[in-house]
């Protein structure tokens, strides 16, 4: 993983070269990212949208045979065989890009050390710029940072861009599926994942919160023109 992190540590130094902003640089740095990405985060956008299509099939056959596990596989492989789909295919997509995922999370998490080259005058001078109300982008944004009143555990509490990560994230979640059947397991997860987003974002520096952010808009954005494209083709 080591390696991951060497190279997106210097390509966002690289971009930082250019545009002199460490903010800009992870927004630059995530849209280049989620492009190159595209053709595997497009595959499994399409693969999700095609089982979610079929799940009143698959419920159907689910309480027909649900005393007969074997055959119930078999009818819906068939099922699968029938609209085209391969029920791995959303899922490899998601594998390979895990390890990049958290790659890219490890090196936003210690710029210092990937981005800066251990140049902690570099790094300080970049990440004391802030972005916007955050004025250090290597802290956490609390609500300290808004109420400086705010000590303790309110202090603690997520602040503005923990809130609007788990916001873009639900959104995102739910779109996925717009108008569509959702099985329970999914159901939850999309309730569960943006408390976890909130809850975790607030010990997160702000620099991780910008990329969670702008990945998860381009995924919206990018879930919205599949689903335009595909509507203009049916």
């Amino acid at each position: 993983m080591s390696f991951l992190y060497a190279i997106f540590g210097k390509t966002l130094g690289l971009i930082y070269n250019l545009v002199n902003d460490y903010a800009l640089s992870i927004i630059v740095f995530t849209i280049l990212v989620k492009l190159l990405l595209y053709p595997l985060n497009l595959q499994q956008i399409r693969s999700s949208k095609a089982i979610n299509e079929i799940q009143p099939k698959l419920k159907e056959l689910q309480e027909k045979y649900k005393n007969d596990k074997e055959t119930l596989a078999a009818k819906q492989m068939d099922l699968y065989k029938q609209h085209h789909i391969n029920p791995m295919a959303g899922c490899l997509p998601l594998l390979i890009q895990l390890p990049i995922i958290f790659a890219l999370f490890g090196t936003l998490r210690d710029p210092i050390q990937y981005v800066f080259n251990n140049d902690a005058a570099l790094a300080n001078e970049a990440l004391s710029k802030g972005f916007l109300w955050i004025k250090d982008l290597a802290a956490p944004d609390t609500l300290s940072l808004l109420i400086p009143s705010a000590t303790g555990f309110i202090g603690a509490l997520p602040g503005i861009m923990p809130i609007l990560a788990a916001a873009i994230t639900y959104w995102q979640m739910n779109s996925m599926y717009d108008g569509q059947q959702v099985n329970e397991q999914m159901k939850t997860m999309n309730k569960i994942l943006p408390f976890v987003i909130l809850f975790t974002g607030r010990t997160l520096s702000a620099g991780v919160l910008i990329y969670w952010i702008i990945s998860s808009l381009f995924q919206l954005v990018q879930q919205k023109l599949t689903g335009h494209l595909k509507k203009k083709e049916a």
